[in-house]
């Protein structure tokens, strides 16, 4: 059994922080890095999976879109248990939108004719979750969204898996892999990486790959565009906060008037 898993490095601000002069991004000095949240269940999720299916004939790559700033979640990913790693990347990919991310993780996960991709529902820092489903489209793989428990028969190559809908209701779903599957927060958890495990993923493979590697060039990536970033800004500041001073009953007196005149208002 081949698991690829589709992971992301991302973006966490600083309270403070300042954008790029053109307005179209945050100065890197402002950003922390770290592997996106959905991902590491959608990892442990392979991993289980492979664990249980006994034997030795299982692999689960990891795959990412990203910088050089993107090896560390390889390496972590490496080091809590991944076989290899495979980054993608080439300079016409700096501001890729969801669409063309998801058309470069399609080309490179078809190279490795997985029986199961994985991908997080969605990223904690654009928070699109439309990478997993567009992937899924571009390879034409059968996929569910949104998987909250999985079990997997590896005999007849079904995925059995739970989503939630609307009202708490549960939906449960078989598919034949090949299949995509995008992964839900607290389906697991998570493993931690040992120190031996950290020092050993230094010598796993991390492949680097540009874009004709995985068959592709600059003018299908930007085919594949449905959106561009048009500007970034810091979130408007409000009034303030208005203090209220007085004794406990002048205080809530006052709190009436005003959810009175808000009302009216």
């Amino acid at each position: 059994m081949k698991i690829v898993v589709a992971v992301k490095q991302v973006a966490a601000l600083d309270e403070e922080f300042e954008l790029l002069d053109d307005g179209l991004g945050v100065d890197p000095d402002f950003l922390e890095w770290s592997l996106n949240e959905w991902d590491d269940f959608s990892l442990e999720a392979a991993l289980l999976l492979t664990e249980g299916a006994g034997g030795d004939d299982h692999e689960v790559v990891v795959v990412t879109v990203g910088d050089e700033e993107a090896e560390e979640g390889l390496r972590g990913c490496l080091a809590k248990g991944a076989h290899r790693a495979v980054r993608v990347w080439d300079e016409s990919l700096e501001r890729a939108d969801t669409l063309s991310v998801a058309r470069v993780l399609a080309a490179a996960i078809e190279r490795e004719s997985p029986d199961l991709v994985l991908c997080g529902v969605q990223s904690s820092d654009a928070v699109n979750g439309a990478t997993g489903v567009a992937v899924a489209g571009y390879l034409d793989l059968a996929h569910v969204a949104v998987v909250k428990a999985l079990e997997f028969d590896a005999a007849s190559g079904t995925a059995t898996v739970q989503r939630e809908l609307e009202g708490g209701v549960i939906e449960v779903v078989k598919v034949r892999t090949p299949a995509l599957l995008t992964i839900q927060t607290g389906i697991n958890e998570p493993r931690y990486a040992t120190l031996r495990a950290i020092k050993q993923a230094g010598e796993k493979p991390l492949a680097v790959v540009g874009l004709s590697d995985v068959g592709l060039d600059e003018a299908a990536v930007s085919a594949a565009a449905g959106s561009r970033l048009a500007s970034m800004a810091p979130p408007e500041k409000g009034g303030g906060a208005q203090m209220l001073e007085g004794s406990p009953d002048e205080i809530a007196a006052r709190i009436v008037e005003i959810v009175k005149e808000r009302l009216v208002g």
